[in-house]
């Protein structure tokens, strides 16, 4: 998997899994594995050691990754949503610009 719907900063709701329903901040984005991390979502403990003379170790709380399968993508407008592309062509330059697109809205994202 190279490409995906999600980007970094994007505002998700997790829709399978233990995590279902929880709405968070992507953190960071794997496409190479298609994966995300997504704030609060997915919570695993994690155990310490040690690194220097006298600390204590412990066990942290932190987000893991999961497949981006599994979170939708939040529109500001009309909620979860899927993602449709828009391709505008510049008359000047000739170029074309590809912006991301609520699917139902029609908002652009």
């Amino acid at each position: 998997m190279s490409k995906l719907h999600i980007k970094t900063g994007d505002e998700v709701i997790v829709v399978s899994g233990n995590s279902k329903g929880v709405k968070g901040k992507v953190l960071e984005v794997s496409p190479k594995e298609g994966k995300v991390i997504v704030e609060k979502a997915n919570i695993v403990s994690k155990h310490v050691k040690p690194r220097k003379q006298g600390e204590h170790g412990s066990i942290v709380q932190v987000e893991s990754a999961m497949y981006a399968c599994k979170v939708q993508l939040l529109c500001s407008k009309c909620g979860p949503t899927r993602v449709n592309y828009k391709l505008e062509k510049d008359e000047k330059t000739g170029k074309t610009t590809k912006t991301r697109v609520c699917a139902k809205c029609g908002a652009e994202i």
